[in-house]
């Protein structure tokens, strides 16, 4: 094979609101690889199927992209070629991967970065970025870590139709609670009413404390938005319940609101819970491949989800992820692959 094409998504700057795009983050078309002939150095070569555009993108523009460089996230790839002993062509990984539709791994070791995908259940590869991936796992994780509930305990969940928020709808339904759920939009309302939340309202045109005041207390909070949201909801807790924080993406924009019902967390002893995936995954990583891929499978659980084609579409979605404007899980698709 002669040199093709390695499309590439590029970090130009960290904006200081939304994430402009075509500016942010841009598509380079220039460079080229031969996968045939390309050093492999030990290592192996992928062909990238799906990426996932996730919110905290934002966050890794302010602190961990590097100006000029190919940004990253998870997604999922098949091994097109091989000097290691740990893969084998055609195995799918799964992990961090470079926005790009090519990509050596170059070094052993690095083999311990990924999993290989057994997927026995045939689920579409996308499902690997979304509900049987990070965010799922962030689900998952999150509620078996600080989730202590009763049957009838009031649950509210914010942005509730994205992969995260839909999947903790799921897991407060079988614990037998009463669900609470916001989301931006009447498909979304829609989806929240057809996987059995009991009360849903938009936020952007209901009052979010009227909802909590008197379908509450609430009992548990899971939080993927912060700021103002997150305040109001301090203020409609009943005693003791557990707030458990996953996202901040009303903050990372714009500056952040001023805080004044933080004072209900000693009044009436409020459980704060804040965390990411990366501390909580080795505890609860075998139990959810054991049993989460099954769930998605049979139909136990659903998300919405959207595909967008090509990673030139990467920069326009990462700011729509942003400013709501999807529906569910966002997943580019690279290259189409068995």
């Amino acid at each position: 094979m002669s040199q093709i094409k390695n499309t590439q998504v590029l970090f130009m700057e960290n904006p200081q609101g939304y994430p402009e795009p075509n500016k942010s983050i841009v598509h380079d078309n220039s460079h080229t690889i031969d996968p045939d002939t390309i050093p492999l150095d030990g290592g192996f070569l992928l062909k990238t199927l799906v990426v996932s555009i996730d919110p905290y993108i934002r966050t890794l523009m302010r602190f961990v992209y590097k100006r000029g460089e190919v940004i990253f996230n998870y997604g999922v790839a098949v091994v097109i070629r091989t000097e290691h002993s740990g893969v084998k062509v055609g195995d799918h990984v799964y992990g961090l991967l470079p926005f790009q539709k090519y990509s050596i791994i170059p070094h052993v070791s690095q083999i311990g970065s990924f999993r290989i995908l057994k997927n026995e259940e045939k689920l579409p590869w996308s499902a690997y970025v979304g509900m049987v991936g990070m965010p799922g796992q962030t689900a998952y994780s999150g509620w078996r870590e600080y989730a202590n509930l009763q049957k009838g305990d009031v649950v509210y969940v914010s942005s509730a139709a994205g992969p995260i928020g839909s999947f903790v709808v799921h897991l407060a339904k079988e614990a037998g609670c009463k669900v609470i759920a916001s989301a931006g939009s009447e498909a979304k309302l829609k989806f929240l009413r057809d996987i059995g939340v009991d009360v849903v309202f938009n936020y952007k045109t209901e009052d979010m404390t009227e909802v909590l005041k008197k379908e509450g207390p609430i009992n548990l909070y899971w939080d993927n938005v912060g700021g103002e949201t997150l305040d109001k909801a301090f203020a409609c807790a009943a005693q003791g319940a557990t707030f458990i924080l996953c996202g901040m993406i009303s903050t990372w924009n714009e500056a952040p609101p001023v805080m004044n019902n933080m004072g209900y967390i000693a009044l009436n002893q409020l459980n704060v819970h804040g965390f990411t995936i990366t501390y909580l995954l080795p505890k609860y990583e075998k139990e959810f491949y054991d049993v989460v891929p099954n769930w998605i499978a049979s139909g136990k659980i659903k998300c919405l989800e959207e595909k967008r084609n090509g990673l030139e579409h990467a920069s326009q979605a990462v700011y729509d992820v942003q400013v709501g404007n999807h529906t569910g899980k966002c997943v580019l698709v690279v290259s189409e692959g068995p």
